[in-house]
């Protein structure tokens, strides 16, 4: 499969990305570089799914303490601008560059470029029976939630989507949501670095 070659050759290229990134997060925050959280995958496979650490050393213990603020209705727990966020962490949250990580969860085979993302087990244990078709396909890196809206769209609009993809995904499909995505990280970046729309 095309995917597997593909992810260690970013995987590599972004190696100078992540020392960068590895220091800043070092020298400004307690904790370890990468942040590894069980996820459900295809077919409800649990695996390991890796990101940069941007939040503060165990933040998920203080998931109850800003339940209140939750932006996302249904299952899911999600705040845009999450208080428990460093400063760099939320830099590289902001701009998606946390997901770099990622790249080895496709060489694994646990994730593809595209596909619905993968949810935290106890939140895709209480996703409705209706949406059990966006399981049928590999997570992906980015997903039409991505590129559709994320915190903007209701839990129904999140999964809806996910199984619409999970029913027409196609090469051509994922090359377009690639493509959004890769124009979004741009553009998230040159908003938050140079101040452009």
């Amino acid at each position: 499969m095309f995917q597997r070659p593909v992810a260690l050759i970013l995987l590599i290229l972004s190696l100078p990305f992540l020392t960068v990134f590895f220091i800043l997060i070092k020298i400004s925050s307690k904790g370890p570089f990468i942040f590894k959280q069980k996820r459900t995958g295809k077919g409800k496979k649990v695996f390991t799914m890796y990101k940069i650490r941007t939040m503060v050393d165990k933040a998920e213990g203080l998931k109850k303490k800003y339940k209140k603020l939750n932006e996302v209705d249904g299952p899911v727990f999600k705040i845009k601008d999450d208080p428990r966020f460093t400063k760099v962490g939320k830099i590289l949250s902001y701009t998606g560059l946390d997901e770099l990580p990622q790249f080895f969860n496709v060489l694994k085979g646990d994730m593809a470029f595209v596909g619905p993302r993968p949810l935290p087990v106890d939140e895709a244990k209480k996703v409705p029976k209706k949406y059990g078709e966006r399981f049928s396909v590999l997570p992906g890196i980015t997903s039409p939630w991505v590129v559709g809206g994320q915190h903007r769209l209701k839990f129904r609009e999140w999964m809806e989507l996910d199984v619409e993809y999970s029913k027409r995904r196609s090469r051509a499909y994922d090359l377009r949501i690639s493509l959004l995505t890769f124009l979004l990280i741009l553009k998230l970046i040159g908003r938050k670095f140079l101040g452009k729309a």
